[in-house]
Parts: structure tokens; C-alpha cells; sequence
């Protein structure tokens, strides 16, 4: 055997050895590096870990209450009064809130309703009986509001009965019925409440003085004039 050529094949093969061993390490080194150090996110771009709750929970809406305002009895508005949790039965009063926007109950006692709710009525119709005729009592005001219309007619462009949704003036209520045409005399508007009282309203001045643009009340009738030529 020729010693030289066996030192030649030796040393290829450790050569060889040598090259496979150095690329083992140095792989084992670059992954080893990208365990320790995360990849950087490019400029511009989110990151891909999603938040977490508690980050991206939207809190609730807030909502304030004291800016709805609470729906109140009107003139014209018609009433179920009734008394209970008494030692006789009283029969249940139904009436409608007048012009003066009272309305009158047992011993012939007159209360206030226009322009309170439901609630601060029962509570001061009670207050008012109890101790002084009735120990116990509970009261119960219950609006009938199929009746909460008003009325337009004449020089409109839709005269109709309208639904009373809440507190409406009389240029607003010729609004819900189209509003005017061209023949209608708007200085001269009738305002007839559910008493017969008239008023005269004059929508041209009502423009710029809102104080004469008067409310209208569940009942009432509104007729617009034609001009007279």
C-alpha cells in the first residue's frame, strides 16, 4: 500500500468532515440569533399580535336621561282617574283636562294637570286625600290617547286630522299639513280650542316674534282663511 496516497484520501475526508461540521454551527448560530431577537416590524405597517381586550373593548354609549324630556298631560287631554285600596268602592272619574287646565275629583276638588306628568299628578291627587279622607289610597291617571288629535282645515295643503305627538305651536301644525297655498291668508289663521275659545294668530308676524306663534293643545282645530281678492 502506497503510504502517500492513503495520507491524500485521509485528508479529503477531513477536509470534507470539516466543511459539514462548520455548516452544523453555523446554522445552529442563526437560528440561535433569530430565537433571541424577534423580527422588527416594517414603518407603517401593525403589527400582526393581536391586542388585547381589555385594548380594543369599546365602552358603552353613555346616554343622559335628563335630556329626554318626559311626556305631560295637555289641555284637552282625556283622563281616567280612578281611586282604589279604599273601605268603599269609588266609581272612576273620566274627564277631560278644561281650558283652564284643571280637572275636578271627589269633593269636588279641583287639580292642576296641564303641563305635569302622570306620575306628579297620581302623587299630588294622593297627597291631597291622604291622611285627611283616606288612610289608604292608591291613584291611577291613565291618558286616553286615541284622543290626542288636532285638527287643520281650510287654505292647507293636506287639511287632515294630525296625531298630537308632543308639544307642536300653530305654524308648526300647518307644517304637518303641507303647509299653505297660495290663496291662504296666513295674518289671519283661527286657533279654536276644545272649549270654543278663538284665537287669531298671525304667522307672518310669528316669523320673527315667536311669542306669537300660540301652542296647540290635543282637540283643537286650526282653519286657515283665503285671502280676500
Amino acid at each position: 500500500m502506497d503510504i502517500k496516497n492513503v495520507g491524500k484520501g485521509w485528508g479529503r475526508w477531513a477536509t470534507v468532515c470539516g466543511l459539514i461540521l462548520g455548516g452544523f454551527c453555523l446554522a445552529g448560530c442563526r437560528t440561535h440569533s433569530s430565537r433571541q431577537q424577534a423580527p422588527e416590524s416594517p414603518a407603517g405597517v401593525a403589527s400582526a399580535t393581536p391586542a388585547s381586550p381589555a385594548s380594543t373593548a369599546t365602552g358603552p354609549v353613555s346616554t343622559n336621561s335628563s335630556d329626554l324630556e318626559p311626556e305631560v298631560l295637555r289641555i284637552g287631554d282625556s283622563l281616567t282617574v280612578t281611586f282604589t285600596d279604599t273601605p268603599t268602592p269609588i266609581p272612576p272619574f273620566q274627564q277631560k283636562i278644561k281650558g283652564d287646565g284643571t280637572i275636578t275629583l271627589a269633593l269636588n276638588q279641583p287639580f292642576k294637570a296641564d303641563g305635569k306628568t302622570v306620575g306628579d299628578l297620581e302623587k299630588e291627587i294622593r297627597a291631597f286625600y291622604v291622611p285627611d279622607y283616606y288612610k289608604y289610597l292608591t291613584v291611577t291617571v291613565a291618558p286616553d290617547v286615541s284622543t290626542r288629535w288636532y285638527y287643520v282645515d281650510g287654505e292647507v295643503k293636506s287639511p287632515a286630522r294630525q296625531i298630537y305627538y308632543n308639544r307642536i305651536t300653530v305654524s308648526k301644525a300647518i307644517a304637518s299639513a303641507g303647509g299653505f297655498t297660495d290663496f291662504a291668508n296666513r295674518k289671519k289663521v283661527r286657533l279654536t280650542r276644545v272649549d270654543g275659545r278663538t284665537q287669531i294668530v298671525n304667522c307672518v308676524k310669528a316669523l320673527t316674534k315667536p311669542s306669537l306663534d300660540l301652542e296647540v293643545y290635543p282637540g283643537d282645530k286650526i282653519y286657515v282663511p283665503r285671502k280676500a281678492w
